[in-house]
């Protein structure tokens, strides 16, 4: 059953957001039909987002902007992960 709204001075239609619990607790039952023993939440989602978007070569503004970070330096905690060092430069040849 979807929720809509429709704002009747306007015509404006939209839907009501679903509480958070909601999602959480569509992970914790895929997680476990997974058989996943290890801790995976929201959460976990958010992080792989951001470093599957670093490894792929976004802009680490953009990411921020992405995941609503104020503070450029709470995004730059994901970088730690790539750990790349020099092999983490691509040539632009590579993109061919």
């Amino acid at each position: 059953m979807e929720r809509r709204w429709k704002n009747p001075k306007t015509g404006e239609q939209g839907r009501y957001h679903l509480h958070e619990t909601i999602l959480q607790r569509a992970v914790k039952e895929a997680v476990a039909k997974a058989g996943i023993v290890k801790h995976v939440g929201c959460h976990t989602l958010r992080h792989s987002f951001a470093i599957h978007l670093l490894e792929d070569g976004y802009d680490i503004r953009t990411i921020q902007e992405l995941l609503g970070h104020t503070n450029v330096n709470t995004t730059m905690i994901y970088t730690h992960v790539l750990n790349k060092g020099g092999l983490g430069v691509r040539s632009p040849a590579d993109g061919l």
